[in-house]
Order: C-alpha cells, then sequence, then structure tokens
C-alpha cells in the first residue's frame, strides 16, 4: 500500500477536512500542482481553481478563492480565503463571483488591480468549466 499524505483543509469560518489521502492537486500560482507523500517541503500562494483530492480511487473536489499551501513531506495544509466542497457549488454563486471581478477589473486603478481581477476572472472561468 503506497504512503498516504495527511491533509487539512482550512477556511477562515471552520476546518473543512482533515484526512489520510493519496493525493491532492492544488491550485498554485504558477499553475496546479500534484502532492503525495514524500513531496519536497514548499510554501506556496493559491489562485482561485479547484483542489483534488484523491482517496482510495475516489475524488473529491474543492473550490477555492486563493490562500495558501505549507507542504511538508508527512502533511500539507491549505489556508483558503474562500473553500466550498463542489458539491454545494452553486452555479448562480460562481457567476455572481465572475460577474463581481469583471467589475473590479473595469474600476481597477492600477495595472497590478487589472492584472490581478483579470486572473481572478480566468480563474472562476475555468472553474465555471467542471459544470
Amino acid at each position: 500500500m503506497a504512503d498516504k499524505i495527511l491533509f487539512d483543509l482550512v477556511s477562515p469560518e471552520r476546518l473543512l477536512l482533515s484526512k489520510r489521502v493519496d493525493m491532492v492537486t492544488v491550485p498554485g500560482t504558477e499553475g496546479y500542482m500534484g502532492v503525495i507523500a514524500g513531496h519536497a517541503p514548499l510554501v506556496s500562494t493559491l489562485r482561485a481553481g479547484m483542489i483534488d483530492m484523491q482517496d482510495e480511487g475516489q475524488d473529491t473536489r474543492f473550490f477555492i478563492r486563493g490562500g495558501f499551501a505549507e507542504i511538508n513531506p508527512t502533511k500539507i495544509t491549505v489556508l483558503a480565503e474562500q473553500a466550498i466542497p463542489f458539491s454545494e457549488l452553486q452555479l448562480a454563486t460562481l457567476d455572481q463571483s465572475i460577474a463581481d471581478a469583471q467589475e473590479d477589473e473595469i474600476a481597477a486603478k492600477t495595472d497590478a488591480d487589472r492584472i490581478r481581477a483579470a486572473q481572478l476572472v480566468d480563474d472562476l472561468k475555468l472553474v465555471r468549466a467542471f459544470f
């Protein structure tokens, strides 16, 4: 049996999950990355996207809106700005988030803010494709 990694998913409201799993895929700012037991230690910022947790042949997904991941060989902790189990995610809520991000992009006062908002729009539209 392959080694498992402890996965903690924490949102500002609560601890959503603490479980030993086979693999976790997270949306890092440089792209999606897979994490298994024995992974090199690192800390990464996360962008909006889907976390995919694989355990014994079953996938469980969570939508997150940014945050941080702390990874070491035995544990991954995700501190998410917002985290919603995919099964509870409503299309209307996601569409409203896209509209809000588009408004932020239009209203941005600096290039950096405009780029950040445009990236969020792109990330949210990518998540919408899961529906």
